[in-house]
């Protein structure tokens, strides 16, 4: 594969970042994971508009136009010939030979953007799972305080959801779900969660800390326009979980994926119930058929 960096293509094997690169030293930075179905990029405008959002928020400024930005993406698609798969987007800053990062400056010339291309042979979770369900757990551990960090940022510094991710192999589970500081969830290490109760859904709201996934609200139109369903937004706790008819993950690279034990307790039946297995179906009509178009 060929990696962009800064406007110029490397073999994988020799793309290289400099050891000062504030990503690199100090987490400083944003990203998105983009999907591509089908020779078209799912989402492509909302994707961009949220890394412009995280870069602001953090006060990492582009002065390059989301449309340049745009035709990197494509070029980078076009030169891999990848019409199936996903791309990794980062934008940090270059560093200039000196580790105080006090003296950082806000300009262009020192912003580093970087797009990885990844086929589809590259994935989380194997098509059985997607058949049958995975496996999570909640952990004593409480997360950040919801009010103290801006959970739309899309940060490179991936550490607290890392630990989640870990913590959850070390038990022999698939993902973990994750709890703000008064025990509500707020969905797993890299995803959102949703569960179904005699015909609602119920997914957490954004302001307990819950990521405002761009999946999460292509499955909420879904579920209104398609299906017909009830949706709220609202807290939800363990005893919801337990009690629930359905639960289901979201995300730009699992997509949706049901869940069907929690904390080694089965969600009714212990099956994928037949609002998820729905919904991914619509889901993959839906990427299928939809986005911005890539001319290889």
């Amino acid at each position: 594969m060929k990696v962009y960096i800064d406007g110029s293509f490397f073999d994988d094997s020799e793309a290289k970042i400099s050891i000062f690169n504030y990503g690199f030293l100090y987490g400083y930075g944003v990203y998105e994971y983009i999907r591509i179905y089908n020779g078209r990029i799912f989402r492509l405008k909302e994707h961009l508009e949220r890394l412009l959002y995280s870069a602001r928020t953090i006060s990492l400024i582009i002065k390059i136009e989301q449309s340049e930005i745009e035709k990197a993406i494509i070029q980078t698609l076009t030169i891999n010939k990848l019409i199936n798969g996903y791309i990794k987007l980062i934008v940090t800053i270059k560093g200039d030979n000196r580790l105080q990062y006090n003296q950082l400056k806000y300009e262009y010339d020192t912003t580093s953007i970087i797009i990885i291309a990844i086929d589809t042979s590259v994935c989380l979770y194997t098509q059985s799972l997607y058949i049958n369900g995975i496996n999570v757990i909640t952990l004593p551990l409480k997360n950040v305080r919801h009010d103290s960090l801006d959970f739309h940022i899309k940060s490179i510094n991936y550490l607290n959801n890392m630990l989640y991710k870990m913590e959850a192999i070390q038990h022999n589970v698939h993902d973990s779900i994750l709890l703000n500081s008064e025990g509500y969830i707020i969905g797993c290490s890299s995803s959102n969660i949703f569960i179904i109760k005699n015909g609602i859904m119920y997914t957490p709201s954004i302001v307990e800390g819950c990521f405002d996934g761009i999946t999460r609200e292509t499955v909420i139109e879904l579920s209104r326009n398609k299906l017909n369903l009830i949706v709220k937004e609202t807290r939800i706790n363990i005893y919801n979980l337990y009690n629930a008819d359905e639960c289901f993950i979201t995300g730009t690279i699992i997509e949706l994926i049901p869940v069907v034990k929690v904390n080694f307790k089965y969600i009714l039946s212990g099956k994928p119930g037949p609002i998820t297995i729905k919904l991914m179906r619509e889901f993959k009509n839906l990427v299928m058929s939809t986005g911005t178009p890539i001319e290889l």
